[in-house]
């Protein structure tokens, strides 16, 4: 991996991240996760997220994805915070909205996909033919994530595990087996922030702090990030990209997060299949006892509709 590019600020964060780093402290262990649950900060928030409009599913044979395939290629980390002085900083929330278009792909979807697709985020998959891709938010282990690997091998399934330093710290066994199982361990942040609220620099290190404890501690090297709260400007889009991130967003998502109002299992299920569309990327939070119900027949229903579910390969 390159040499990360650090100014003297950031040497010195640097330095404060390097005492935590070498495991998880006791501090670490009883300190409350970061929650992954989005906040609001436009009209266009996770919570008023959701696609009830009717499935776009073709009737093409489907296919089933291969988890030992390739990894995408490794960041290469260093920004140059020069050229990304000129990038907007406002603050913006992402949330799909409820319009279609004809293939059932959320429009504001398309539309962001086609602003800032340049700096290598997916909103949707664009140019993904018949490809669903299933991505899971990790704020804390909830019990639920062992079931979820369980369900995926069954039906021989890659997913997206977007983690926090937290969780990481809290869960090596779990961390490990989505790793042997040929799952994609994605970036959500070391420490969970706001991201356009802070300097660059730090949102570098943050992000560069979690990437090499992956490589020390487990021999992985992170390709995707994935925004807390769905909140980001165009400066850290372009930051992301910089460090040889993808930065995954969500064509589909659904008040899931609350552990204590879980959805009604046939209604989540009957939600989760009508939003089906090509190139979509369902955001699910692994806390969730209803999603680890109704994962296994929604992949079925997503096969049966011509739909490949498939390991992020962009």
């Amino acid at each position: 991996m390159k040499s990360v590019k650090i100014t003297a600020l950031g040497l010195a964060l640097a330095l404060l991240m390097s005492l935590t780093m070498a495991g998880c402290t006791d501090k670490d262990k009883d300190s409350s996760s970061s929650s992954s649950s989005p906040t609001t900060t436009t009209t266009t928030t996770h919570s008023e997220s959701e696609s009830m409009s009717h499935s776009g599913g073709t009737t093409s044979t489907p296919t089933t994805s291969n988890p030992e395939s390739q990894e995408p290629s490794a960041p290469a980390m260093g920004a140059d915070f020069n050229s990304l002085s000129s990038l907007s900083t406002k603050a913006q929330g992402w949330g799909q909205g409820v319009e279609v278009n004809d293939k059932n792909q959320p429009t504001g979807c398309t539309m962001f996909q086609e602003k800032y697709g340049k700096y290598n985020a997916y909103y949707i998959a664009p140019d993904a033919g018949n490809k669903i891709y299933l991505t899971f938010d990790e704020g804390y282990e909830n019990g639920y994530t062992s079931q979820i690997l369980d369900v995926l091998k069954e039906k021989n399934c890659s997913a997206v595990f977007f983690v926090t330093y937290d969780y990481v710290c809290k869960n090596p066994d779990l961390i490990q087996r989505m790793i042997d199982e040929g799952h994609i361990v994605g970036n959500h942040s070391y420490s969970h922030p706001h991201f356009p609220q802070i300097p660059l620099e730090e949102a570098q290190e943050d992000v560069v702090s979690l990437h090499e404890y992956m490589e020390e501690n487990f021999d992985y090297t992170m390709t995707l990030f994935r925004f807390p709260y769905g909140e980001f400007s165009e400066q850290m889009l372009g930051l992301m990209d910089s460090l040889g991130y993808k930065t995954l967003f969500w064509s589909w998502a659904y008040k899931d997060w609350e552990t204590d109002n879980q959805p009604d299992p046939a209604a989540a299920l009957e939600k989760i299949t009508k939003a089906e569309h090509p190139g979509a990327i369902y955001l699910l939070h692994a806390v969730s006892e209803t999603n680890t119900a109704v994962l296994g027949d929604a992949i079925d229903h997503m096969r049966e509709n011509g739909y490949e579910v498939a390991k992020f390969d962009l």
